[in-house]
Formats: structure tokens, sequence, C-alpha cells
């Protein structure tokens, strides 16, 4: 699968990768963290060795300084010929940077010759590195010098006799010992760097598949594809795998955001096509007579009579259709219901009476005894219970029988109106209300179901259909007894039309 990759555009600051980020940061941090480590050991190292020089040099200083001895009672001693052993190889040796120099110097610090040997270049040039040996006398601690280029530890005593004593090691050693250490720290810590660069770039690309995942998917969805989902990782992370779900559930909102738009933009031009054709019947009928009238091809009065009702009875018709498309546009407009204590039964009896007035040979069974009272909007419910029983009298024969019906259960308040008539398909029930349908291609505008279901969806109920082939017809209204206003819903293309 190609990989959509924006590049950043011109005069805008460059973005970099999240993975370049992550894999620069470990890399600084690491390196932070060898060259803190490298100091640390470093400087306990140096200071390690620089304790064992000084304890050398100092036990040999107080060794000396403590035994009371002049210079030549050393000279002349031979049970110091220990002392003379370790000395003598290096007494007159002259190399540039012994490792280590012992010089007697008198009290102005010029170096004398000891056991019968003159001084050497290393003395006179530690003597004169010393200065003044006094100072270096009093000081318990080895001093720093540096004698030809090379650094030295110094330390120093008095004789009895009033000789002074410098004793010297050498620190070169130790600090070439701490360059290679250094370098091989170094060393080290570069290959542990690039080692971690290549596990970092290979671990952070790996997390961050499911972010690539995600990118994949938006551009998708992006180009139309509103199926798309992001996928789970073989390993997820728990943040990762929350953000997935979350992207997850907004792209099925967005999808059903979107297909709910199409339905209702579909439905929309359904209903001005359907409001279009509803309306052009009466129109084309009543301009038809009008030109005959102009033309006067209506001469004769019982003609004219004839088209004067005709016009009549298409504008009813089509003042009708407006109305009830008027009340639909109120109901998809979240309408002000004037809530006020309606008793159900007293609508019911008279939806009944009505019914028995306009069709005297049906037969017509009312539930509808006593009171039962709800907070609704009284011509609110006197439409819908004038709808549902104009769609009795409108689509089954005059000598069918109906109930209708009151009862309250459950906090609730029910009224129904059933035919036994030839019923509805069940593809048909499942359009009942959708605006201007009509089964079977029958007689009404198609809006009353329609006008029923904003209505009692208005007060925050529901209606319901029960009905199969050649075993009627049942409506039944559930109404909440305390009405709390709803907003309604622009019905959908599947849910909202009328069998009126």
């Amino acid at each position: 699968m190609t990989r959509r990759t924006r590049l950043p555009r011109p005069g805008r600051p460059r973005v970099r990768s999240l993975r370049a980020q992550l894999t620069l940061a470990n890399v600084v941090l690491l390196a932070l963290g060898i060259v803190a480590a490298t100091a640390v050991s470093v400087l306990g190292m140096r200071y390690y060795l620089l304790d064992q020089i000084d304890t050398e040099l100092v036990r040999t200083r107080d060794s000396l300084g403590g035994s009371e001895l002049t210079l030549r009672q050393i000279d002349s001693l031979s049970a110091l010929s220990f002392f003379r052993d370790r000395v003598e190889p290096e007494w007159n040796q002259d190399e540039n940077d012994p490792d280590s120099v012992f010089a007697a110097v008198d009290r102005e610090g010029e170096p004398v010759p000891v056991f019968g040997f003159a001084p050497s270049r290393a003395q006179r040039d530690l003597a004169d590195a010393v200065g003044d040996p006094d100072a270096l006398i009093g000081d318990p601690e080895p001093r720093d010098v540096t004698v030809r280029g090379s650094t030295y530890r110094v330390t120093a005593t008095r004789l009895a006799d009033g000789t002074g004593v410098l004793i010297a090691g050498s620190t070169e050693p130790l600090h070439e010992g701490v360059a290679k250490a250094v370098r091989f720290d170094l060393a080290i810590g570069t290959l542990l760097l690039l080692v971690l660069a290549c596990l970092t770039m290979f671990g952070v690309r790996r997390r961050m598949r499911p972010l690539e995942d995600m990118v994949e998917t938006s551009s998708a969805i992006a180009e139309g594809d509103l199926t798309r989902r992001v996928p789970s990782s073989c390993d997820p992370t728990l943040e990762v795998e929350q953000l997935r779900l979350a992207l997850n559930s907004m792209l099925q909102q967005v999808e059903s955001a979107y297909r709910t738009r199409e339905r209702s933009a579909a439905q929309l031009r359904r209903f001005v096509a359907d409001a279009s054709h509803e309306l052009r019947t009466p129109l084309a009928a009543i301009r038809g007579y009008l030109q005959l009238y102009e033309r006067g091809m209506l001469r004769d009065p019982t003609e004219r009579k004839r088209a004067w009702d005709r016009m009549m009875t298409e504008s009813d018709r089509m003042g009708r259709l407006v109305d009830e498309l008027l009340v639909l546009a109120r109901l998809d407009q979240r309408p002000e219901l004037r809530l006020r204590n309606v008793d159900v039964c007293r609508l019911v009896r008279d939806a009944a009476q009505d019914l028995r007035v306009q069709q005297p040979d049906r037969p017509v069974r009312v539930d509808a005894d006593g009171a039962v009272l709800v907070h609704a909007d009284e011509a609110g419910l006197r439409q819908v219970l004038g709808n549902l029983v104009g769609n009795v009298r409108t689509h089954t024969p005059a000598d069918v029988p109906v109930r209708l019906g009151v009862a309250r259960s459950d906090g609730a308040v029910r009224l129904w109106v059933a035919d036994e008539g030839p019923g509805l398909s069940p593809d048909d029930a499942a359009r009942v209300f959708d605006r201007f349908f009509r089964a079977g291609g029958g007689a009404g505008s198609g809006l009353g179901m329609a006008i029923v279901q904003g209505v009692v969806r208005a007060h925050g109920g529901e209606v319901t259909v029960d009905t199969a082939r050649g075993e009627g017809l049942a409506v039944t209204v559930t109404l909440p007894a305390t009405t709390t206003p709803q907003a309604v819903p622009t019905p959908r293309a599947e849910e909202t039309a009328p069998t009126g």
C-alpha cells in the first residue's frame, strides 16, 4: 500500500518527524549519561591514584623526619642501606622525567650532595621548582609542582641538622592512565550511542506503526472511504490503543452523521419532488378549467357550474395539502406546545362520535370510560386522533369494525385505533410513516401518519404499528402522563411519511 507523505510547505518551519526527535532525545540523554559516568569514574580514579602517591610520599617523609638524623649520619649509617638502595639507582640519572626524585637542600634551598654524589639535573630542577623549602615543610599535604613540563607531587621534611629533604613522585603515569581510560570510555560510549540509535529507530518505528495506520485511515476517509477504521496492532500499548478506540468511535460517529445527512438530503429532495407532484395535479386541473373558460368553451351554465365545483374541490385539496405541510414544518422546528391537563377518554369518545356521524353503518367500539388525564396539547392530540380515524375511514370499507380505546399503565397513557381491514404488507408497514407514502397508491395526501408521528414525538411519546396482510391495522400511541416537550428530529427517509 502506498503511503501518503505530506511535504512541508515553503515558508513554514520545517516539521521534524517524531521518530527522529525521539531518537535524538534518547541519544542525547545517553551521551549525557556516558559523559557524566566517565567524568565521575575519571575523577574517582584520579583521586584514588593521587591518594596512593600522597600516602607513599607522606610515609617516607614521616619516617625520615621522625628519625632525628643528620645528613652526615645518613651518609655514614649502614643501617639505612635500604634507603640507599632505593635512592642511589636514580640519584645520578639524567633522564628527563624520572618517576621519583629525592633531593637534599640547605636552608637557602640549594641542592647539596648526598651519599657522595653531586646533585643531579633532576634534583636541581626539583629544588628550583620548589623554591623556598620552608613553606613546603610546613604543609602537611603534598603539593603539585611542574619540573621541566612534567607534573610531580612533592613534600618535604627537615633533618636534625637543618638540612631539608625534598621527596617527589611523578604523576605522569597517572595522567596517562586517566587519558587511556577516557579514550576507552569514549570509544565504548560511541559504540553504545550507535547501537542505541539503531535500536531506538527500530523500536520507535515499530511503536509508531499504529499512528501511521491512523494517518492512512484518515487520508482514506478524506478521499471518501468512510468505512475505513484503524486496525489493531499486534502488540498495542495502552495509550495508543485508547487513541485507536477513540478515533474509531469518532469515525463511526462521522460516518453515521454523514449517512444521516445524505439520507436527509435525499429525503428532502424526494419531499420537494413529492410535494411538487401533489401540488401540480390540482394546479393543472384548475389551470385547465380556467383556460377553457378563457377560450369561451364553457357556455353551458351546467358546464360552468361543474367546472367551478371541480376548481373548488382541487383548491380545497391543495389547501389541505399546504396546511399539512405547514404542520410538518412546524413540527420539524420544535413547536411550542400548549400543555394542560387533557381528558384523553373524552377526545377518543369525540373521535368515535365523529366517525359514527360520517359512516353510520360502520361498527365502532369504544373502550374509554371515565377520565384519563394527561398533560399535553389538546389540539395536537385531536389532530392525532383525527388522522388515525381518517385513515380508517379512507382506506377501509365502510362496514369494517373499528376499536378505539384508552388505558393507563406504568405511568404512561396508551390510546389505540384498530380496524379489521385489509392491513398492510411488511414493506408497506416499514414505510407507513414516510411522507407522501400511500399504501397501494390510495387516496389521501400521504402526510397523515407523518403528522401523527411528529405530534407524538413532540410530546415525548412514541407511536407503533401492528399489522399484517388481511389482519387489519392497529396503531398504538404511548404518551407520558407528564409531558416534557421534546426536540423533534427531522424525519429520515425510511421513517417519515404517512398514509393519510
